[in-house]
């Protein structure tokens, strides 16, 4: 925690990321900013180590992927957890701002059998810059979907840096690393400065240059 306090204006939640913070709420009332160290990450000029069985889901044609179509959607699945969420009314309101500005984007995962809602992830894009925010999934794999499928779309916009804030063991199995504070930062500097434009639909070739698991 680097100080507590603020509001989630959309100014105030702009700049916090530009300097590399992001909020972390206990209460309505208690808004902690964070700039954890070490910092989680995902390396965008290393290639996405997919398993066998999730290449397999993607053949499937299971799930669908869209971009933007349902932010709040997708919020509310996110906050939806047993053990409590940070994700509180007061934040929501500021992501929403963002959102209907143009900073935030969300990407949806839908059953293509029942056109369901199954998972998604959102997050703000600020630059060369993405934070990934929160992910769920109602489904096996609909999450990594989700999130794969982004990391493959912001690679081929130009993004630099995709914050992905904490570590955590499910972040690590995705492929995320860490790095110091000290190095994350002057990439953040950088990355923010660079203007590209966050894909606006998702391509129908994006899982292509993936190669065909081996049969057994």
């Amino acid at each position: 925690m680097v100080c507590l306090g603020g509001d989630f204006s959309p100014g105030t939640i702009l700049e916090a990321y530009r300097r590399g913070l992001f909020p972390w709420p206990v209460d309505e009332d208690t808004v902690p900013w964070c700039s954890p160290d070490p910092r989680a990450v995902y390396n965008l000029e290393l290639p996405d180590h997919l398993s066998r069985s999730f290449k397999r889901t993607v053949r499937s044609g299971a799930f669908r992927l869209t971009v933007d179509e349902a932010f709040d959607a997708v919020v509310r699945g996110c906050s939806d957890r047993d053990q409590g969420t940070w994700i509180l009314p007061a934040y929501v309101r500021g992501f929403r701002e963002l959102r209907a500005l143009g900073w935030c984007h969300s990407v949806e995962v839908w059953e293509t059998a029942s056109g369901e809602l199954v998972g998604g992830i959102y997050g703000i894009a600020v630059g060369a810059m993405f934070a990934g925010e929160s992910m769920f999934h109602r489904r096996t794999d609909a999450s990594k979907m989700a999130f794969f499928g982004l990391m493959k779309m912001l690679r081929r916009s130009g993004f630099r840096v995709v914050d992905v804030q904490v570590e955590s063991e499910h972040l690590l199995s995705l492929g995320c690393t860490t790095m110091s504070r000290a190095e994350f930062l002057p990439r953040l500097e950088s990355a923010v400065r660079v203007r590209v434009t966050f894909p606006r639909e998702v391509p129908e070739n994006l899982f292509d240059d993936e190669p065909e698991p081996l049969s057994r």
